[in-house]
């Protein structure tokens, strides 16, 4: 009998070993695990990178609906003011089509009242690595204008969580929402971490937490009310409170992580899931409902969304949370936090005079 629990995991029993007399009359060859721990699927890679195609492959709606990324894109980018350097090599990861190097060009960028004329950030970038999966949303605008204004290099991806560049390689990543779509966040975030050089920043902006919360409770209840039961039509999101726990274990130093809400209104929920569409943000959790959403939930969804969260002009409301990320690669010459218990303030008494 061989010493194998039968109820043992597949792995498990693959290190089971055969009795010597049962060993000695057949030969078998045992699976042996890998290093690496298993990556977690969460999305479906090929559906989101097809949302991706199809978007861009109607490039004047696809522009249209590019005011969320190129917002966030522009906030991002002043992240930049506070860092007194020039990169030499800086890589957007999840390109889309180039929000971020759009942000980069925009003259006068700081909005210090003080300085009402400042150089636009691309003049401290040598070189910026646009990479993506979708060769089509990575391209769409190869032709404009604000690729003659600094030096772009585009770079098609095989696997957006697999980065084929080598260690220690570039100044700057910077990856403007796309990272929400990542399977495996502490495993690219560690690949973030080495391709930087020592001391060197990674600034990142994903869509987080309770983002489309209002469509996402309106469909619910529009499906428990149609269909008896629910669907997941929103994909699930990281939260705020553990991204600063992912980006320390991923090896970053002196972190900042903070939030901001964008809310956006809308006609109608109808024109919510289009503009979505058209953004290449549909929902590719794998355990996602296959197909169109009925008319009747659709139609229940509408009426739902605007007796809950309706604005008084007729309009809907949609939120999308922005969690904002800065982490260094770890350097010699890096400031270190002093020891905890070393302050000679005591902020209770700060508080207590006021």
């Amino acid at each position: 009998m061989s010493q194998c629990a039968s109820g043992a995991s597949a792995a498990a029993r693959s290190w089971c070993k055969l009795p010597t007399s049962a060993a000695s009359t057949s030969r078998r060859t045992y699976a042996v695990l890998s290093g690496g721990a298993p990556r977690f699927q969460v999305f479906n890679r090929r559906a989101k990178w097809l949302h991706k195609e199809r978007a861009a492959s109607r490039p004047a709606e696809s522009r249209q609906a590019d005011y969320l990324k190129d917002e966030v894109a522009v906030r991002l980018s002043e992240r930049l003011l506070d860092v007194n350097r020039h990169f030499s090599r800086v890589l957007d990861l999840g390109a889309n089509s180039c929000n971020i190097a759009r942000a980069l060009v925009q003259e006068n960028p700081d909005p210090d009242p003080a300085k009402p004329e400042s150089p636009p950030l691309s003049s401290r970038v040598s070189e910026l690595v646009a990479a993506d999966s979708s060769e089509t949303m990575l391209y769409r605008d190869a032709d404009s204008e604000f690729n003659k204004k600094m030096n772009i290099t585009r770079l098609v991806l095989e696997d957006e969580e697999s980065l084929p560049f080598e260690a220690q390689s570039f100044d700057l990543v910077m990856s403007s929402l796309s990272m929400h779509w990542i399977n495996d966040l502490p495993g690219i975030l560690s690949q973030i971490n080495n391709v930087l050089k020592p001391d060197c920043p990674f600034i990142g902006a994903m869509l987080g937490g309770d983002t489309l919360f209002e469509l996402r409770t309106s469909l619910q209840l529009a499906e428990q009310e149609r269909r008896g039961g629910i669907s997941p039509h929103v994909s699930p999101l990281a939260d705020v409170r553990d991204v600063g726990g992912l980006l320390q274990k991923a090896g970053f130093k002196m972190l900042t992580v903070d939030v901001d809400d964008i809310i956006v209104d809308y006609p109608d929920t109808f024109a919510l899931m289009q503009d979505l569409q058209a953004m290449g943000e549909s929902n590719a959790a794998l355990g996602r409902e296959m197909g169109p959403i009925g008319k009747d939930v659709l139609l229940a969804n509408e009426a739902i969304y605007r007796a809950l969260h309706g604005n008084a002009d007729g309009s809907i409301p949609a939120t999308f949370r922005i969690i904002y990320m800065i982490g260094w690669r770890e350097g010699a010459n890096q400031p270190e936090p002093l020891p905890r218990g070393s302050g000679e303030l005591n902020l209770k008494d700060i508080l207590e005079k006021r």
